[in-house]
């Protein structure tokens, strides 16, 4: 490939799968950073959570590792595929992508790469979304000091950071130009619309938050998309 007139030792194909890979690669950085940062916070001021508030239905333990495997594997599944492959994407990769005669190759890179920079960005606001909930992070169950929190995304939708998951694989599938994230989307929500259920369960047994949850509940009626669900 040249540009400004040198001679680089990669295509213009591998470049692009460079930059997927290593905005996927800083998306996931940036991601476990901060929530191992914010794992740290929650369990000094918002103390352990209470065994007795993690559910122990079958459908309740499994339903988070769902989503978290369809939300990892596909971005994983193409980095190690991509970095395999001399950063081309191999066959089997190609079987599953976009339509390529929706618009031309230089568009399509175009796209690819703004989507690269719409992710970085929105990690940002996954960063914020996480800022607000706090010391109240966790998986599913209830810490030693709960607390409604209702300020930022929280004061839009009841589940912001599941929100940010779907537009993240949204974005993966526009980075890849790959169906495979739009699969995991659909896992993914299905997941949550199984989770979301208990976790607000959980809550609302908390006699400390109860009542104020139920409230927040009818000043946010949405849990994942204003206006729709």
């Amino acid at each position: 490939m040249y540009i400004a007139g040198l001679s680089l030792p990669f295509s213009a194909t591998q470049s692009v799968e460079g930059l997927v890979s290593l905005a996927t690669a800083q998306f996931f950085y940036n991601a476990f950073k901060t929530m191992a940062n914010l794992k740290v916070l929650a369990d000094a001021e918002g103390g352990a959570v209470r065994p007795q508030t993690v559910p122990t239905s079958f459908l309740a333990k499994i339903v988070s590792p769902i989503h978290g495997l369809a939300f990892f594997v596909p971005p994983l599944a193409f980095i190690v595929g991509v970095a395999c492959n001399d950063f081309y994407q191999p066959k089997w990769m190609l079987d599953l992508s976009l339509p390529n005669d929706l618009i031309s190759s230089h568009s399509k890179v175009a796209v690819r790469v703004a989507a690269c920079l719409a992710g970085l960005s929105y990690a940002k606001v996954m960063e914020s979304g996480f800022k607000h909930l706090g010391d109240q992070w966790h998986v599913i169950g209830r810490r030693e000091k709960p607390r409604v929190v209702q300020s930022g995304p929280y004061a839009i939708i009841r589940h912001p950071m599941y929100s940010s998951v779907l537009v993240q694989e949204a974005l993966f599938a526009l980075m890849f130009w790959s169906n495979a994230p739009l699969y995991g989307l659909v896992i993914t929500a299905a997941a949550f619309a199984i989770k979301m259920p208990i976790e607000e369960n959980i809550i609302e047994r908390d006699e400390i938050v109860a009542q104020e949850y139920r409230d927040y509940k009818k000043k946010v009626p949405y849990r994942i998309i204003p206006y729709l669900w």
